[in-house]
């Protein structure tokens, strides 16, 4: 059975993108060619990772072959990406690479990886999960066919938006970055729990069922923030002392910079 699908590199996310993949028998472990760079991932994978996909070490001979893969998975960190060199190889129409690297642009992908069409994702942690929200941005030169079957390989692990390149660092800091802020504000919380006299452990179990269960109330009854607060919030109360601490520590302005410096941090990178 000849691969289809070369992953350069297999951390958390590209594990979590692939598994489902296995799982679902969209594709065999035969047809998925892996390349790592270090030795002790080539060991934990070849010895932990429950399928037995073709794994190589990015500089062996063998790695040369997942280019020839019609779809490949760039799954490195950014600053790796000087590292992956694409290879010569004659084929009448262009292959595919989807990349996951953070802020690194089509046209630079484009400028690396001439002999491809690459294809622009940006996915979270929940992915790892099934719970995932993946941003894909096109080149111009990709079918609707072709979309759809790419678009697969993400909906199988959470949902997919298609999305104008120009939003996609927008989209990387409300969905990568913020789960980070979300858990120091659930830690924060639990902090305030444990200034109280709860246990530590006792307090952010409180305050992640807490946020559990306002965020389905919101879905489940299609209620805006805004009406969710007002709903907890009564006159002279506790919920409104509260509230009036966080607008005097500018806790509203800070989460709205902090989104801000991760977009702009993302646009750095290209």
């Amino acid at each position: 059975m000849a691969p289809k699908l070369g992953v350069i590199g297999f951390g958390n996310i590209a594990k979590a993108i692939i598994t489902p993949l296995l799982e679902q028998n969209v594709l065999q472990p035969e047809e998925i060619i892996c390349l790592v760079n270090s030795k002790k991932s080539f060991e934990n994978i070849k010895i932990n990772y429950k399928y037995k996909i073709n794994i190589y070490h990015l500089n062996s001979s063998e790695s040369n072959l997942v280019w020839h893969c019609p779809i490949k998975l760039l799954a490195v960190k950014p600053q790796q990406l000087k590292n992956i060199k694409e290879i010569n190889f004659n084929e009448t129409n262009k292959y595919f690479l989807i990349s996951i690297l953070a802020g690194v642009s089509l046209k630079t992908l484009e400028t690396i990886f001439p002999k491809h069409n690459c294809i622009r994702a940006v996915t979270n942690i929940p992915i790892t999960i099934g719970q995932g929200l993946t941003g894909i941005a096109w080149n111009n030169d990709i079918d609707d066919k072709n979309k759809i079957f790419i678009k697969n390989i993400f909906e199988n692990s959470g949902k997919v938006f298609e999305l104008s390149e120009d939003y996609l660092d927008i989209f990387l800091a409300l969905t990568s970055s913020a789960p980070a802020i979300i858990a120091l504000i659930i830690e924060a919380l639990g902090d305030g729990g444990l200034s109280g006299g709860l246990t530590k452990k006792l307090s952010e179990e409180l305050v992640i069922d807490m946020i559990f269960g306002t965020v389905l109330m919101m879905k489940d009854l299609d209620v805006s923030p805004s009406e969710l607060k007002n709903m907890v919030t009564s006159p002279a109360g506790t919920t409104i002392a509260a509230l009036r601490i966080l607008e005097k520590k500018g806790f509203r302005s800070a989460l709205i910079e902090s989104i801000m410096g991760a977009m702009n941090k993302s646009k750095e990178f290209k």
